[in-house]
């Protein structure tokens, strides 16, 4: 076992070259925000759609534009309305009077990066248009079904403070995502660069840097980083915490959670805990790694009662307890 971790620890010095060229053109436009793009990069080597939730002006649309041109891929940006439908996301059929036939036209769900800005302004007809390219990454338009190329990533944001006109992500949709991000301000030497860069010129351009086969063989480097069967448990334990809360000592907590997280929360706990460790150059899964990336992974995922909206208690307080209570291996 000892010569297989070192065999790993050796392809994933390899495979991981890329990620200080991808860090650094990524750090030519955003100051700060390692958090956010760390995150994002656990989600482009998981192979797991992310959604950012803040405040306006923080840098989520720009991070995200960024780390789509430094890899040499197809982007698109969707402005999310209230009057959008699901054809303008995904395509249509249309009638070529010439040809006597329909023909179809292919909407911009058709690239490798997709970034859903303010997701939650459309219907719930448009979000959950996206479920079946998230989930099967496929596009089905009349009777045909297409294949997405790979990469696939969708990165969503939307805006916490401002409900008028929004509307609330379906539980099936927001399941879908691998992680949430709550993105923060940043603190007052990156804002002073912020303004110094920003506020002296038009915004530097990012290169390509990466191409995509890169980023295909670290996911593959990815899935042979090894996780001990205490750290599987570990992350068992952490996702049945959220359902049985009385089972781990945790009896508050069972008044709270109205519904816990889901089989897809312990696939990707284990999905993004190996890409963290891969973003740390290590060929295996410490329980540091489950423990960084749990909150990001539970948090959308473990729903609430009336008691504890009633309480101002948080998600983000219930999976903080969990991951303090839940012995670390």
């Amino acid at each position: 076992m000892h010569r297989d971790i070192e065999a790993i620890q050796e392809k994933i010095h390899a495979e991981s070259a890329f990620l200080s060229r991808l860090l650094e053109e990524v750090g030519r436009v955003v100051v700060g925000q390692r958090y956010m793009i760390e995150r994002l990069l656990v989600g482009l080597l998981a192979d797991g759609h992310v959604l950012m939730e803040g405040v306006p002006g923080l840098a989520k649309t720009m991070t995200v534009r960024a780390l789509a041109g430094a890899v040499s891929t197809t982007f698109r940006r969707i402005q999310f309305t209230p009057d959008l439908l699901p054809a303008d996301l995904i395509g249509t059929l249309v009638y070529d009077p010439q040809h006597s036939e329909f023909k179809t036209r292919k909407g911009p769900i058709f690239a490798n990066i997709i970034l859903a800005d303010e997701i939650n302004r459309s219907p719930a007809k448009v979000q959950s248009a996206l479920l079946e390219a998230m989930q099967e990454r496929t596009v089905t338009i009349g009777d045909t079904t297409y294949p997405l190329d790979a990469p696939f990533l969708v990165l969503a944001t939307q805006n916490p403070i401002e409900h008028e006109g929004t509307y609330p992500l379906p539980e099936a949709q927001v399941d879908r995502f691998m992680l949430k991000l709550v993105v923060t301000y940043p603190d007052k030497d990156e804002e002073l660069e912020i303004m110094r860069r920003m506020a002296a010129g038009p915004e530097p351009q990012v290169s390509a840097v990466v191409e995509p086969d890169e980023i295909l063989r670290a996911r593959k480097a990815v899935e042979l980083i090894y996780m001990d069967p205490q750290v599987e448990k570990y992350i068992i334990d952490l996702v049945f915490a959220t359902r049985l809360p009385k089972d781990y000592d945790l009896g508050d907590l069972a008044d709270l959670i109205a519904f816990g997280a889901s089989p897809r929360a312990t696939i990707s706990l284990a999905k993004a805990a190996r890409a963290h460790a891969f973003l740390r150059r290590r060929g295996y899964v410490t329980p540091e790694d489950v423990r960084s990336i749990g909150l990001e992974v539970l948090r959308h995922r473990v729903l609430l009662t009336y008691e504890a909206e009633a309480e101002e208690r948080t998600a983000d307080d219930v999976v903080n307890r969990i991951l303090n209570s839940i012995e670390v291996p």
